[in-house]
């Protein structure tokens, strides 16, 4: 096992499209399209890598073997676990040896300069965040990437499962739907800025803003998490709780982990909210168990 290669930095753009390709053989490969988000600990179960939060300080760590297993910190929010996540299946696609993913502020300072780190992330990106998927979400809004407001950009990354920066990177380094100049203003925006300008005050909670043009019929959230959902929105059992009405929706809090649906009545409009155990250890397919109250 390795901290990362050392390999030459070949061509990026050749390795930009090598991850593309990868990324839909990956969704394909699993059933699923090409343009919605997904949940990344699925499509590692359907190429039969298992995936275990830990609680240790570190991004990720990719175990070649029988099964082949990703190890996530546990500590980590829960979009960065999803890229690392898929990025460490990257490692797995490529046929990359076991590696271990430091914190990335204590990783070396240009880690695309890695041919496999670079592999990893960009598939990580493409497998997440589909060119057609970003088309689509902003198209269905009536939105452009490039007139998008920080809460529009934000909205999106919510669907997506991925983090604001994140987003913008992918769009204008990977997909060249976003001035450069534009993803720099953007990134000057902080989500805390944001939260705090659609909550009316400063939270340390993270949030998920669902409108009805999400994509999905699931949203993941972990308990403590704040959930704006549309106006009207109600949910069949108390595992999320009513926070208060806001002019963009209706705000929730995560209580307890567990499956909630959530319905519109006068659209029907509808999801199914799972909710997982703050700060989660143990395999990916269990993190929405309820809790037995009679342990």
């Amino acid at each position: 096992m390795k901290l990362r290669s050392e390999n030459t930095m070949p061509d990026r753009n050749a390795l930009a499209n090598q991850a593309m390709t990868a990324s839909i053989a990956a969704r394909t490969k699993a059933g699923l399209n090409l343009v919605n988000p997904i949940c990344i600990y699925a499509l590692c179960k359907a190429h039969q890598v298992q995936v275990r939060f830990n609680n240790i300080n570190m991004e990720g760590m990719y175990q070649r073997g029988t099964p082949s297993r990703i190890h996530l910190s546990a500590r980590r929010p829960l979009p960065r676990r999803a890229f690392n996540c898929a990025h460490e299946l990257g490692h797995h696609v490529f046929g990359h040896g076991s590696s271990i993913d430091e914190l990335r502020e204590d990783a070396k300072e240009n880690p695309w300069e890695d041919p496999k780190e670079f592999l990893a992330d960009s598939f990580a990106g493409f497998v997440l965040m589909p060119t057609l998927g970003m088309r689509q979400a902003f198209a269905k809004r009536g939105w452009k990437p490039d007139s998008a407001t920080p809460l529009q950009i934000f909205q999106i990354a919510c669907e997506f499962g991925v983090g604001y920066t994140t987003l913008i990177t992918h769009l204008s380094q990977s997909l060249n739907m976003l001035s450069r100049p534009r993803g720099t203003v953007l990134k000057k925006q902080k989500p805390a800025a944001i939260r705090a300008a659609l909550l009316g005050s400063l939270s340390a909670e993270p949030l998920v803003i669902v409108d009805t043009a999400w994509s999905t019929s699931v949203v993941d959230v972990e308990v403590g998490m704040s959930l704006l959902l549309p106006t009207d929105c109600e949910p069949d059992n108390e595992a999320i709780a009513f926070v208060t009405n806001l002019p963009e929706g209706r705000l929730f809090e995560a209580r307890y982990p567990g499956i909630v649906r959530v319905i519109q009545p006068d659209t029907g409009w509808a999801v199914f909210v799972r909710i997982a155990r703050k700060q989660y250890v143990g395999l990916a397919e269990f993190r929405h168990l309820e809790e037995d109250t009679d342990e």
